[in-house]
């Protein structure tokens, strides 16, 4: 990874940005400042300034961000360019109990289900976890999406909610939030709670081995329309991500993102964290979904994260919630690139090393 110094006169478009909505979002992540010991070291009292001084800032944001902050080209190697892609918080029908209608489970974090940090056995395999169940005393993988389909958890009184749609459900799971509307008209907020240790499989990857779909052609709405024409088959193609998502009920303001702070739609971004620190203001440089002619740059936030979400320049756009959101977000796999804005105090340690 290499971190360049640049001025803020080398970030394209930056004047034409509305820097106040990326500064309502950074505001959350000063609610829960993180420190990060990544290729981007950033210490709690690195944020001690800037987040002060933003609690203050009436107007003029854009200064704000000039004064506390210094930019740095981001470079995986020897390309600055990496992947965009794009998520939205998912809209589901629920209720309470299973009825006829409904009767998909969305299921709350297992009783069995074990988490066991690497790092306490050790150091060298910090950030490294794995997740299963004791079965005759021993850690054994935790069951897949194709045996919790069938009825692995079933019995155990860990349903959250039920729904009307399994496909709807697996979009769920791998956006990790949503909304559900209830019977009555109510709504019901949902958001990660864990999962079952396997690696996440697009399915569209595997349409495409299949010779189901075309490369390049397999967005959401074309893997959506290959499910309800083949619903005899879905299941069985769900089953290839095995990746299985547990929810929590969330209350006030979301979806909650990994950095523990709620979303902002169009300003918040989904990191590897790795390599970039969560709380960081990003110079987003990419293109709009299906427009490649089109620019699309703004100062987004570093709140979230994804199993999907590898590599140095690697981003997801958070497009918020409802059918534009999903249009935007299903579309969007673009080239890109971006500056991360360090702290000060963060920024001259670099410079200065």
């Amino acid at each position: 990874m290499i971190a360049s110094p640049v001025s803020f006169d080398a970030l394209p478009g930056w004047q034409d940005d509305d820097h106040g909505a990326a500064l309502t979002a950074f505001v959350r992540s000063c609610q829960m400042p993180k420190e990060s010991r990544g290729p981007l070291r950033i210490s709690r009292a690195d944020w001690r300034a800037p987040c002060a001084a933003a609690a203050k800032v009436g107007g003029g944001a854009r200064d704000f961000f000039e004064r506390w902050f210094r930019p740095f080209r981001i470079a995986g190697g020897a390309t600055d360019r990496g992947l965009i892609t794009g998520y939205f918080e998912a809209d589901l029908r629920g209720a309470r109990r299973r009825s006829s209608q409904f009767n998909v489970p969305i299921y709350r974090l297992p009783g069995d289900l074990v988490s066991v940090d690497l790092r306490r056995f050790d150091a060298t395999l910090a950030g490294k976890n794995i997740v299963g169940r004791i079965v005759d005393g021993e850690l054994r993988p935790y069951y897949a999406r194709g045996d919790i389909a069938a009825g692995a958890l079933s019995g155990r009184n860990r349903e959250l909610l039920w729904v009307d749609d399994a496909i709807d459900a697996f979009v769920l799971h791998v956006q990790g939030s949503g909304r559900v509307t209830m019977r009555d008209g109510t709504v019901v907020r949902i958001g990660y709670a864990g999962n079952n240790g396997w690696p996440y499989r697009s399915i569209g990857r595997a349409l495409i081995a299949r010779g189901a779909l075309q490369r390049g052609q397999a967005s959401w709405g074309e893997i959506r329309r290959w499910l309800d024409a083949n619903q005899d088959r879905a299941t069985a193609l769900l089953a290839q991500n095995r990746r299985y998502i547990f929810f929590r009920e969330i209350t006030g303001d979301g979806p909650i993102g990994a950095a523990g702070v709620a979303l902002t739609p169009g300003r918040s971004l989904a990191v590897d964290p790795r390599f970039m620190p969560f709380g960081v203001p990003v110079w987003l440089d990419t293109a709009w979904p299906g427009n490649p002619a089109k620019p699309l740059r703004r100062l987004m936030i570093a709140q979230d994260t994804g199993n999907a979400i590898r590599g140095v320049v690697r981003g997801d756009f958070f497009w918020g919630f409802g059918a534009k959101a999903l249009a935007l977000a299903g579309t969007m796999k673009s080239r890109g690139r971006y500056f991360v804005l360090l702290p000060e105090a963060a920024a001259a340690r670099r410079v200065g090393s």
